[in-house]
């Protein structure tokens, strides 16, 4: 029992569970728009994610106490080295208009945790945009929007039309949603010039909020020049599976509740549409 859960902790903490969630997004839209399956972007987005997040995660840690990491995150660092590798060899398997579109989220990634900024926006003596107060949640969102949505597309050359642009930004809502649980369990830890939404009106309302994005994202699917019943049944289902873990989430949560169940929600969106088609 004690490997199975050393094994569960790896697979958190090393970010496969959560880029398994970008992968099942970008599968989503593959699906949506009946885009051919596309296993080499996938695999370039599985390895980019974890190389990603892992980097955004462990720099401080890997850069002020390299010489005496834990072993758990000594394991990480050997992972990560070998998904970077990875990601390197399916990136040049991706189109070159895509390429661009790459190199700006990776910069975004960058910048979110090397310190750069100017003293007086940063919080805690930390100088990088995960710590600027009030933006965390938007940039995740929109770097999960651009990479499950419009990196799909471009890759395979589809043309970008208002569907695809609406589906942008019901991704873009999706992801702040799935963030709230997450800003509701760290209202403990974070400093409060993070100003996050929980920080700002209140667990009750933020609640509130998740649950009225989540009917705009439904609602938004009837703005759709095609609108078909199956990616209703759908819509609908995820938004109510994801409205009772915003409902039931609060400050005291069980150590996977927001870690991998409410992680686990793309995935389970990626099997309503498995099963439905």
């Amino acid at each position: 029992m004690q490997i199975l859960k050393q094994l569960l902790n790896f697979y958190i903490n090393s970010s496969i569970h959560v880029a398994l969630s970008v992968v099942s997004l970008t599968w989503i839209t593959l699906l949506e728009y009946d885009v051919l399956f596309d296993r080499d972007l996938l695999f370039f987005i599985f390895f980019a994610s974890i190389s990603g997040y892992n980097f955004v995660k462990y720099f401080g840690i890997v850069k002020f106490h390299h010489r005496r990491l834990a072993s758990w995150l000594k394991t990480i660092q050997v992972f990560s080295f070998f998904c970077f590798l990875l990601m390197f060899y399916y990136v040049f398997k991706l189109q070159v208009e895509t390429l661009y579109f790459i190199v700006g989220f990776g910069v975004v990634t960058f910048f979110y945790a090397i310190p750069f900024l100017p003293k007086y926006l940063y919080l805690d003596g930390k100088q990088n945009l995960r710590n600027v107060g009030g933006i965390k949640v938007y940039l995740i969102a929109l770097v999960w929007a651009g990479v499950t949505v419009f990196l799909p597309i471009i890759n395979s050359d589809y043309p970008i039309n208002v569907d695809i642009i609406i589906t942008g930004i019901q991704r873009f809502i999706f992801v702040i949603v799935l963030m709230l649980p997450f800003e509701i369990r760290d209202l403990i830890y974070d400093s409060l010039k993070l100003a996050t939404i929980p920080q700002k009106i209140g667990v009750k309302q933020t609640k509130i909020m998740g649950v009225i994005l989540l009917f705009l994202f439904f609602v938004s699917e009837f703005f759709k020049d095609e609108v078909a019943y199956r990616n209703i049944v759908v819509t609908a289902l995820i938004c109510f599976v994801t409205s009772l873990f915003v409902i039931f989430s609060k400050k005291e949560q069980g150590k996977y509740y927001s870690s991998f169940w409410v992680e686990s929600l793309p995935v389970v969106w990626l099997l309503f549409w498995l099963l439905i088609n």
